[in-house]
This record gives structure tokens, sequence and C-alpha cells, in this order.
């Protein structure tokens, strides 16, 4: 059962967010990790942007080796009532869509940015006016400071960039584009991505990608070869079943079942090597080797309906949207001792004890000043552990928050 925190952590103006230990309730070596403590920076990033570009739908972000933070922007996002400055002639004042990669600095200068539709062929999500979600989705940047995007509409896949924006390298594995159909779940299947590629990340020492698709984990070369995969639990791809994850009894917490049940929504390497993925459609995160052994798993407040007729989306009158794990990242001390789950239902960042499971605070709530959420997508730390996040749907923000009770140590984090 989820252990239930004590003091609820709200952000405020400059006001610290205390990510309290859980009193009482939490376990001796737990309490003695020093539970990250982060106050909300309001200044950050420096506004306006120029060129009168505002920031749209964000669904991941990236720390790189310089601690530069690379924000994933959905242009097609934007809407009438935000574009007015780029009409002919202009109806307002501002603004205009800001191009799909962004780069600032911790202090919050955008230091350069570029991409969007049609920016190389292959781009996400291609000739589709306004694809929502299926548009531009990850953004991984490597050491060599190369720049990898995802997008997951029918067609799309990994295209590979210099810092400044020039295609070295796509990944291929691509379905044809519509007004193709877009061809049945197939999880033995290795060569083509139906829905595109959602989350994938890259193993730099052995040169792999690891991407997460309907219910499996596919791991491949640089060369873009297939190389291993597995699904829930660690099954092998022959036991992957490919009919719909069935539906469950939503006045209880969802089953802990063998498959995956789909989306799953990030894939990341904690610094002992295990691999995360987190399992949005079951409130659940699993964990790995990098061959694919399972370790362990645990729920994410799982009264939070995860998949079902009571899911809506952007837009929804009737529902909000289900799951509760977006994204996940890492906390700074040198054994990570804390995962922090990006919460884009319940609007929050949950704080989770990484080898027990057991959650042991919260950031924000829902809402829309500084250091509150409106359907958090994305979550990155830099090297002295500040916390960077980012918002979809109508949200279309990024925020900054400052670790107070970290060691000082710089501990580079590239693609969490």
């Amino acid at each position: 059962m989820e252990m239930k925190t004590m003091y609820r952590l709200r952000a405020a103006w400059a006001v610290p967010i205390a990510l309290c230990a859980l009193m009482g309730t939490t376990a001796p070596a737990a309490m003695a990790q020093k539970v990250p403590v982060y106050k909300v920076d309001p200044f950050w990033p420096k506004m306006p942007l120029k060129n009168k570009w505002i920031i749209q739908g964000v669904p991941t972000m990236v720390t790189d080796k310089d601690d530069h933070i690379w924000v994933m922007n959905r242009p097609r996002d934007i809407n009438p009532d935000e574009s007015g400055a780029g009409t002919t002639p202009p109806r307002t004042d501002c603004c205009i869509a800001a191009p799909a990669v962004l780069e600032f600095d911790t202090a919050g200068n955008l230091l350069q940015a570029w991409g969007g539709p049609g920016y190389v062929e292959g781009w996400p999500a291609k000739d589709i006016a306004r694809p929502g979600a299926a548009a531009e989705h990850n953004i991984m940047v490597d050491r060599e400071g190369n720049v990898w995007i995802g997008g997951n509409s029918q067609g799309d896949s990994i295209q590979k960039f210099t810092s400044d924006g020039k295609l070295l390298w796509d990944f291929g594995h691509r379905a044809p584009r519509p007004p193709a159909a877009r061809l049945p779940e197939n999880n033995q299947n290795t060569d083509v991505f139906p829905g595109g590629i959602f989350f994938f990340d890259l193993d730099e020492d052995a040169k792999e990608i690891y991407i997460v698709d309907a219910k499996r984990v596919l791991v491949y070369g640089y060369d873009g070869n297939f190389k291993r995969g597995w699904g829930g639990h660690g099954i092998p791809l022959s036991e992957i079943d490919n009919n719909p994850t069935p539906p469950y009894d939503t006045s209880g917490p969802p089953p802990d079942q063998q498959q995956f049940a789909p989306a799953l929504h990030c894939v990341h390497f904690a610094v002992d090597k295990l691999v995360y993925v987190c399992e949005r459609g079951a409130d659940r995160v699993q964990v790995f080797t990098k061959e694919g052994k399972f370790v362990s798993s645990f729920f994410v407040h799982p009264s939070t309906i995860a998949r079902g007729k009571e899911c809506g989306g952007p837009g929804s009158l009737l529902y909000g949207m289900c799951g509760t794990i977006y994204n996940l990242s890492f906390s700074h001390d040198k054994d990570e001792n804390f995962v922090f789950i990006a919460d884009g239902t319940n609007d929050k960042v949950w704080i989770h004890d990484r080898k027990t499971g057991k959650v042991v605070g919260e950031i924000g709530d829902n809402g829309r000043m500084a250091g509150q959420f409106h359907w958090i997508d994305a979550i990155a730390i830099d090297s002295k552990g500040n916390m960077y996040t980012g918002e979809v749907d109508s949200g279309k923000r990024v925020q900054k928050f400052i670790l107070t009770n970290g060691d000082g140590v710089s501990r580079p984090r590239p693609h969490e």
C-alpha cells in the first residue's frame, strides 16, 4: 500500500517546496538518505524570448554535459489567440511559435533555436497541421553534443543532428506515412515502428539505442540493427500479446499483470545501470537489467485511473488524462537514492525511494502559478541537482526548481 505523506508540499513565489521525509512511517534508512528540498525559481527562463517567440507544448527536455537545457517544443500546438504576430499584417503584438528545439543555459538565457515542421525530410508529423501529441516528442543530447529527436506519428523515426541543427543520420525503420493504413500492432516485428518512436534513450558506452514501443523494450545498435528486446517482467518478445490491453475495475488499483500495459512513456538508466521503464497504462515503473532481466517494480499513486473509457485528453469536456507516470529522473546524490516521477494527471512530481519504491514526498499541485503544474510531461536534472520541468496541453511552459540541500558536487546528467 502506498504510504501517505504527512505534509503536502506546496509551491509558492520563491518559497521553498519542502520535500519532507515521511514522519513516523518512513524506514530509518530512507530517513537517513536526505530527501531533496527544492524551491522554484520564478525568473527562469528569461522572458520575453526574442523574435516574439512563445513556448508551446513541452513533452520532453534534457540536460547536456555543459548543463545546457534542451527543450522539445511543439510549434503546431499554437492557437489563434497566441499567434497574432505571425499573421500578415500582424493582428496583435505577440506572438509567434518558437522553433522545435530550444537550448537554454542554467541562467535562463536562450542560446539557440532551430527545427520545426518541414525542417528536413523526415521531420515528425509530416504535412499534419495540428498533430497534437503525435508530433515532435523526444529529445536526447549525447556526449559529443549531437541532438537526437523522435516523433510519434505514423512514418516517424529518430533523427540525429549536430548541435546547430545539421542532419547527420536517420534511424529508419519507418512505417509508410498516411494515406497508407496504419500497420497492426506486432510486438514480434522489429523492422518497422507503425506509430513512430515515442520514447528512447541512449547507452553511449555500448553505443545502443533503447526504445519503448507498444508492449516492449527494444535495443538497437548505433548502426540501426536490432540487438535484443523483451516485454513486461522480462518475458521474451515471442510471448508478448498483440491484443489490446484489457480494461480493469477502476474502483481499485491496476492489476500487477505480467504484460506491459501501454502507453510506455519513458526509458532511462540509473547510475547502477538498471533500466527504468515508465508504464503509464498501469501506474507502474518496471526495472530491468540491460539484458532484460526483470528486477523489480513499484506503483505510483495507483488510485489514479490508468486506462479505460474514463480517460480523456486535450480538449476533453468529460474526462481528464489517465496514468501517473509521464516521465522520470533520479536524484542528485551519488547513488541516486530517489526517483522523481512526473505525473501529468495529478500535476505533481512524486519522490519515491529508489530501493523500496515507497513514496517519500511530492512537489507541486494543479495550477498555473510558479511551482504548480498543468499537465507536467517533461523532467530533467542538471549536474548540481536542479530540476527542470515542462508542460503540455495549455500549460505550455518550462520551469526551474533549485536544489537547496545538495552536496555541491557536480555530476553531469546527460539524457535524463
